[in-house]
């Protein structure tokens, strides 16, 4: 794949940016801090500021590397605050596969906000890293995650038994995927702006 790290997309009602330190607040108010949230993720609530500054912290300064991949999601009709993140979670070089993950804060839950951060991330993956294979997987009891995955045209592929872990203990693993190939632009969501290198600081 042709890693370029994490650069700013833009859609129609969103910036996806790298983080900066004064996001600590924004993440543990907006969703960090919300047990109902984190309920079926894989890290725990936060349940300090300090945590949220030391997560930001260490994004920050992996964001040198060429290979990491993590958004803050800033719906701009609120500001320039972030109001959740999606990330490449593990990757394949290989088979060209990308496996990305996110979280959004309750406030902005069945806006499609979620749906067309992952559509933009994806567009960026396809068309610019070279992925191809875009793969992500949510637990059963947390169909809405699915939900997403399926209205940016990821297909269901199966679901692993007692394969995972969350902040529920040992769960499935509801898996989707799209390749390249696949791509079908039909979907009604929006297209991103890739912003290139020269605007990747906020």
């Amino acid at each position: 794949m042709k890693h370029c790290g994490t650069q700013r997309l833009e859609t129609d009602r969103l910036t996806l940016r790298r983080f900066v330190i004064e996001d600590a607040e924004a993440m543990y108010q907006n969703w960090a801090s919300d047990a109902e949230v984190t309920k079926y993720l894989t890290w725990p609530t936060h349940t300090n500021l300090e945590v949220s500054q030391y997560v930001i912290k260490d994004w920050i300064n992996a964001y040198s590397d060429e290979q990491f991949y993590q958004w803050a999601i800033v719906l701009r009709e609120n500001g320039d605050k972030p109001i959740g993140s999606i990330a490449v979670v593990d990757k394949k070089e290989k088979s060209s596969t990308v496996h990305i993950g996110y979280c959004i804060g309750r406030t902005w839950w069945h806006q499609g906000v979620m749906s067309e951060a992952l559509k933009a991330v994806m567009d960026f993956l396809f068309d610019v890293v070279d992925a191809n294979r875009i793969e992500a997987r949510h637990d059963p009891r947390n169909p809405n995650s699915g939900s997403v995955m399926k209205k940016c045209g990821m297909q269901y592929e199966g679901t692993l038994r007692s394969s995972d872990w969350n902040n529920q203990g040992v769960c499935d693993a509801c898996y989707y995927a799209l390749l390249k190939s696949e791509r079908c632009n039909s979907h009604e969501l929006p297209s991103a702006h890739f912003c290139g290198r020269t605007n990747q600081e906020v």
